[in-house]
């Protein structure tokens, strides 16, 4: 029996002709043939509902009354009548034309002969296109079959399995009637050449018809006594034979490649359907072979079925054919969304049979895209074990990264008839549900968002969905968008308050809370003016918490308070606490997406720029304060006035630097782009819009901070400034110092002096005078050096300045160019420096001509 089960169907009927006659093969021919013709027959009443044998039927009696012209005619308002939907029973109406046309007078035999071609029909495919209506019989299996090893399952799938045009083992001997030629030097007949075109119809090489592999085409031998006529119209008709086997080849490599994925195994059996209804054709037209060479045996009646007549049947089905056999060149080396993009393009075409045709193979070729994405936006599963569709998914990446990373879109398998727009709402859709899932650990509660996958559409549906794109299939992705995004924004504000974390970073990173940022410089003033290396973060940790209490910061949440700290960065030589000292706030579980490692550290490198100049704003008040309590002890100091002068003078031109410099910070840069920020978080519809806005706002700082690579020059000028207004309060300090020790000294020698005058003695002895003298010859040896540096300072710190000015007018941002104006309002380093001269005239220039 297992050697049986692998023999194909038309090997076992004739063992079993051979068992119930005794005979051999040989003499079972004809009850193999005949006993092939029941088998392949369904003895149906002969007014069947099908539309195709009527209207071939109808052909036929006008090509017997030689009326080609006509039967051209009726087949092309056929082929117009069945893309119209305004008749539902054009099978009875062609039935009724048909009906009267014929002669009663006629034997009733005639209906007989004909019983086979309108016998009941194989039951039709439900994904089958609307074209190729044919009911046909299956074609005797003793014909030669195409050598094609497949297993039930795959032929059913295909729809091939009922029909015997391919064995399951190889192709069967040759029919004798193709073995016997025609008598040397007798031109071949047309009936032979028919028969011949059926088999090169189906792939297979006839007797005179053969394929030219060179050539690559179906050739008849030369040598064949043939009139040029007959040669020209086979040669045609041969084109059908070529067309198929290109089809049949592409189908059979591909259907058993598990790689080429689920999208790539639809279109084979959207293939596998038009040759399905291909093969249909062909039993029909071999059955009514076999009636008639049955007819001229017995009646000697001529044949009907002819190579003219042949033409005009297979004329669409040439057609339906072409266009697949181009579309299968077209997809060469495609899958997923890319195959079903070019199967999408094929479909641009003024022909509606055409266009309904691909329309077809586009809804089964789409079905498995459908499937991926409906399985995606639902349940957020990615089940793509071939990578065919247009989301990505990355299994190495944690779960940490999982919003910025495991996701991507795969461009290439974006189906064209999906918008990039379209694409990226179905990533985020699905990007939504598995963060919800992996990342905040929420299974989503009934009614929030989109219940679980519902049953896929069909084929059909999937296809109308895709024709929709702007309507129905639009619906569904916004309507899945815009539920799932809003649950998940309302899950990370309400559950792990993403914009309270936001205006924290707002309020200690950017220094917002002015009165905490204050009362914190006050109290770290002694720890971090030590050096680096003895500093303890406990200790700092401690002082924040002491200036947490102390100021409004204590109303703050506990939740955002436990996440504040003091961070220590890394200690160069000769550094001090203000240069290591930095704020923290620590951010993990699903915030971290939002404000991710890089995100914090440009908060960082914001923090120590606002916090150095917030230290610059800090000195320059206590310079001032020193100014304003020594002015009067040192009026008794007439030789200090010019130094003294100078400082003031100095310290002016700093505290308009500063003060500019924090406007320009705060509110020109800070301010704005907060604004525009918590606008944008407000607005925002997913997740996506907030990272995006909220990195947006942290390039604009961090370039408008001069931070970024391109303002490199003019950050180090400003460190430059700072540079020189620390040195100029040690400077100062130092000059103070050094003038109240000597004010001291001279006060207490005065005193001295008038105590021994009261007493009646000396006022001073010689030594005492003398060293006294000594004492002011070295403090004013002292004073012209601090004179010295007081200039030196001065002189450097503008030149200095006027660089940074010149950076500035010559910056490409407005802004900047408007904060030289501001830094230079009374245009002092202007007229210091020609090049600020030029500068401004240049810049003013482009400005004129931007207006104009």
């Amino acid at each position: 029996m297992a050697a049986l089960d692998q023999k194909s169907p038309n090997v076992l009927l004739q063992s079993l002709c051979c068992r119930i006659t005794g005979k051999s093969e040989a003499e079972v021919a004809h009850q193999f043939q005949y006993a092939v013709r029941v088998i392949g027959s369904n003895y149906a009443p002969t007014i069947e509902r099908d539309e195709f044998l009527v209207s071939e039927k109808i052909k036929k009696e006008l090509m017997k009354q030689r009326r080609e012209a006509d039967a051209v005619r009726f087949s092309e308002l056929h082929r117009k009548l069945q893309t119209q939907g305004v008749l539902k029973q054009k099978w009875s109406v062609l039935y009724l034309l048909l009906s009267l046309c014929e002669d009663p007078r006629k034997p009733s035999s005639r209906v007989g002969s004909y019983g086979a071609l309108f016998a009941q029909p194989l039951p039709r495919d439900a994904h089958s296109t609307p074209f190729y209506c044919a009911r046909p019989q299956s074609l005797p299996l003793s014909y030669p079959e195409r050598g094609v090893a497949q297993n039930n399952t795959s032929m059913g799938t295909s729809g091939i399995s009922s029909l015997g045009v391919y064995s399951l083992n190889g192709p069967s001997p040759t029919p004798q009637s193709l073995l016997i030629g025609p008598p040397r030097g007798a031109e071949i007949g047309e009936v032979a050449l028919v028969r011949d075109i059926l088999y090169v119809f189906q792939g297979i090489d006839g007797k005179f018809i053969k394929m030219s592999s060179p050539e690559n085409c179906y050739k008849i031998d030369s040598k064949v006594p043939l009139c040029k006529s007959l040669r020209d119209i086979s040669s045609r008709l041969a084109e059908l034979g070529w067309l198929h086997n290109k089809v049949r080849k592409y189908t059979d490599s591909r259907s058993l490649d598990r790689a080429f994925g689920l999208v790539g195994q639809s279109f084979c059996a959207s293939l596998h359907q038009e040759l399905k209804e291909y093969y249909r054709l062909l039993s029909v037209l071999h059955s009514q072979l076999q009636v008639e060479d049955e007819q001229a045996m017995s009646l000697g009646v001529d044949s009907t079925l002819t190579l003219r007549r042949l033409l005009i049947w297979t004329y669409d089905p040439k057609v339906r054919l072409k266009t697949l056999a181009a579309l299968v060149d077209f997809c060469q080396g495609r899958k997923g969304g890319e195959l079903a993009s070019a199967v999408h393009a094929y479909g641009k075409t003024g022909d509606p049979n055409m266009r309904a045709l691909v329309q077809h193979i586009l809804g089964l070729v789409s079905h498995p895209i459908l499937n991926f994405l409906y399985r995606w936006i639902y349940d957020g599963e990615l089940e793509d074990t071939y990578h065919e569709f247009f989301v990505a998914s990355d299994p190495t990446v944690k779960t940490d990264r999982l919003w910025h990373d495991k996701y991507s879109l795969r461009k290439s398998m974006i189906p064209s008839f999906i918008t990039m727009d379209q694409a990226r709402k179905v990533l985020l859709i699905g990007k939504s549900i598995n963060f919800l899932h992996q990342v905040c650990h929420d299974r989503t509660p009934s009614g929030k968002i989109p219940p679980a996958s519902k049953a896929v559409d069909s084929p059909k549906d999937a296809a109308e969905l895709f024709t929709d794109l702007e309507g129905a299939f639009q619906g569904k992705i916004d309507a899945a968008y815009f539920d799932t995004s809003k649950y998940l924004l309302d899950v990370l504000n309400k559950n792990y308050q993403l914009l309270e974390h936001l205006q924290a970073m707002r309020r200690y990173l950017l220094l917002g809370q002015g009165d905490f940022i204050r009362h914190l410089m006050d109290l770290l003033k002694p720890e971090l003016a030590r050096a680096a290396t003895t500093l303890y973060q406990h200790n700092l940790t401690g002082i924040l918490e002491t200036a947490v209490r102390a100021t409004n910061a204590q109303f703050d949440s506990p939740e955002i308070l436990k996440r504040l700290d003091v961070r220590l960065l890394e200690v160069s030589p000769g550094d001090t606490g203000w240069d290591v000292f930095s704020l923290d706030y620590h951010v993990e579980g699903p915030i971290a997406t939002v404000f991710t490692r890089e995100c914090m550290s440009h908060y960082l490198r914001v923090f120590n720029f606002l916090w150095r100049a917030k230290r610059m704003e800090y000195i320059l008040t206590d310079i001032w304060k020193g100014q304003m309590c020594n002015a009067k002890l040192l009026k008794t100091m007439p030789e200090l006035s010019g130094e003294l002068h100078q400082c003031h003078i100095l310290a002016s031109e700093m505290v308009h630097f500063i003060h500019q410099m924090q406007y320009y910070i705060t509110f020109e840069v800070l301010e704005c782009s907060w604004d525009e920020l918590w606008n944008k978080v407000q607005q925002a519809q997913d997740l996506d819009h907030i990272i995006a806005a909220h990195d947006v706002f942290l390039d604009t700082v961090i370039t408008r901070c001069l931070l970024d690579t391109n303002n490199r020059s003019l950050l180090n000028q400003l460190r430059a400034i700072f540079d020189q207004i620390i040195e100029f309060q040690t400077t100062q300090d130092s000059l103070y110092r050094s003038a109240l020790e000597e004010l001291q000294l001279r006060m207490q020698f005065e005193e001295r002096k008038r105590q021994r005058e009261k007493e009646g003695e000396w006022g001073v002895t010689a030594e005492e005078e003398a060293a006294e003298n000594k004492r002011i010859q070295e403090f004013q040896e002292f004073h012209a050096k601090m004179r010295s540096e007081l200039r030196i300072l001065s002189y450097s710190y503008q030149g200095i300045v006027q660089q940074f000015l010149v950076l500035l007018m010559t910056s490409s941002d407005e802004s900047l160019q408007f904060l030289s104006f501001r830094l230079d309002f009374n245009e002092h380093y202007k007229a210091r420096d020609p090049r600020l001269r030029n500068s401004l005239g240049a810049t003013r220039g482009r400005r004129s001509s931007n207006i104009l």
